[in-house]
């Protein structure tokens, strides 16, 4: 539904309000979940550069310890920028009929495969028999 005339003034007013105050644009950055996984990104590149330059150095200077340490350093970083980048596409909060749930996986049947096609072929429609 959009909004009337006057409720969009009202709406652009407060938004103009909201952006002059500097703690609150501060509060508001640090509480969006964007920001620290924007952050997390960035961390995880810069150690995998780390991890590249160690790798080089031990390669150049024959001192495989060193070039596992960094390719170990690369791979750790690259699994946790993987992840920081699935835990923002998937957020963990859920609104439903208004209250936030925190949203859990769905818990697999003990059956295992037969079993699931099974109760799809009994939870078919009835016209497809």
């Amino acid at each position: 539904m959009p909004l009337s005339e006057h409720e969009q003034r009202l709406f652009d007013q407060i938004e103009r309000s909201l952006a002059e105050d500097p703690k609150f644009a501060s509060a508001v950055r640090a509480s969006d979940p964007r920001f620290h996984a924007r952050r997390r990104l960035l961390v995880a590149a810069f150690v995998i550069v780390i991890g590249l330059a160690l790798l080089v150095y031990g390669a150049v200077s024959q001192n495989t310890p060193l070039g596992v340490a960094g390719f170990v350093v690369m791979l750790g970083s690259a699994a946790f920028a993987m992840q920081s980048r699935r835990r923002t596409q998937t957020p963990d909060l859920k609104s439903v009929g208004g209250t936030a749930s925190r949203r859990t996986r769905q818990s697999r049947k003990s059956g295992g495969f037969l079993e699931r096609l099974e109760d799809r072929w009994r939870q078919r429609p009835e016209g497809h028999r």
